[in-house]
């Protein structure tokens, strides 16, 4: 077995989560077989893998990958650009999401729920049978105003508050990135806030008749952490080097 076969199947074994997703989630491009480096990073774009292969990565892991549901049927335009530079490069390409928004100990919303602080976490907001975010409880109650600025600087980018509930926030739950369906079981759950990553005219909608607090930090920001779990994961199992490439999208 290769290296890149067995980074997979760690990675396989680790994700094993049963999801209805849209996307093709494991091993999506494969290289030679060699792994030197590996680059973590939310989106499989053109800035990503040039940074990746300036830095000498053979193997990417990401969250957002380039198969999703028949988008790879016909190799042209972005498509080809796309796969014609990992080929030419010999560059792998590795992609969970759900499993990964999901997981509880590696995923983006049980890394983000740490990170802030919160304990008792709990998997959490349905979605098509299986639970996809996460809910916990602050140490003490803190000012909404307060929390928004602890999630500005953990996730480093600038939130969007939507005060329409009460004035300290204790309990929280998430479904991050493009999360707002998650609303409705926070209004539901009688939860202090809601946090995601993109927030919408119907998000907005939501909050003010349901009278609960949102806060919405980026797509990009709230999904970043679990790459980076991951990352740190094969680093501690195969002794390679890792580096997390952050492109500080705002959205």
């Amino acid at each position: 077995m290769n290296q890149l076969h067995q980074i997979v199947a760690k990675l396989d074994r680790e994700l094993d989560i049963p999801f209805a997703d849209g996307s093709n989630n494991g091993l999506q491009v494969a290289n030679a077989g060699r792994v030197r480096k590996i680059c973590t990073g939310v989106d499989a774009s053109l800035p990503f893998f040039e940074q990746a292969a300036a830095r000498g990565a053979d193997l990417l892991i990401c969250h957002h990958g380039l198969s999703w549901h028949d988008s790879l049927k016909y190799i042209t335009g972005l498509n080809y650009r796309l796969l014609k530079f990992l080929l030419t490069h010999d560059i792998a390409l590795y992609a969970s999401h759900l499993p990964l928004d999901a997981h509880p100990k590696y995923g983006n919303n049980a890394c983000v729920a740490r990170a802030l602080g919160l304990r008792r976490l709990q998997p959490w907001a349905a979605y098509k049978g299986n639970n996809v975010g996460i809910r916990g409880t602050l140490p003490a109650a803190l000012p909404l105003a307060e929390f928004a600025q602890r999630v500005e600087k953990t996730l480093g980018n600038k939130t969007h508050v939507m005060a329409f509930g009460k004035k300290t926030v204790r309990t929280v739950g998430m479904v991050v990135g493009a999360g707002a369906l998650g609303l409705d079981s926070a209004a539901a759950d009688g939860l202090d806030c809601y946090l995601s990553g993109e927030p919408g005219l119907q998000a907005f909608n939501t909050a003010q008749q349901t009278g609960i607090n949102a806060i919405f930090a980026g797509h990009y920001a709230t999904e970043s952490l679990g790459v980076q779990a991951l990352g740190a994961l094969l680093k501690k199992e195969f002794r390679l080097p890792v580096e997390h490439i952050d492109l500080a999208i705002p959205y």
